[in-house]
């Protein structure tokens, strides 16, 4: 295997740059989080970011073990994947609750679809 000196710059370069966008993908849903006034908005920026930031991190990652073991590694984009079938459906999962727990506290929230349905005699 090599070492981290013997990698060529014309991988070291993308790697590098897939990171730092990586990471400043994580900082766009950071603040995210500190500047949107409404939990619902709030919850967008973190899931896009983090699916986003970790696609670029496993692209880099993969560059760099494929470089060092000179074959493609490509068993690191197992984590993307799952990251973009499971973040959707947290995000869906705890907009319902929250949705659910101002409805219960009486505030003016949009109505149940099925309650709706009632309404309008379908």
């Amino acid at each position: 295997m090599n070492s981290v000196g013997e990698l060529s710059l014309w991988l070291q370069i993308p790697v590098a740059i897939l990171l730092v966008l990586g990471s400043l993908f994580a900082l766009t849903g950071a603040l995210g989080v500190v500047r949107l006034k409404d939990y619902f908005q709030r919850m967008h920026a973190p899931a896009l970011a983090s699916t986003l930031g970790a696609w670029c991190v496993a692209l880099a990652s993969i560059l760099y073990f494929s470089g060092m073991n000179s074959a493609p590694v490509v068993h690191a984009w197992l984590i993307p994947i799952l990251l973009s079938i499971t973040v959707p459906v947290t995000t869906l999962l705890l907009a319902r609750a929250a949705l659910f727990r101002k409805r219960m506290a009486g505030h003016d929230v949009p109505a149940e679809v099925s309650s709706r349905r009632s309404e309008n005699g379908s």
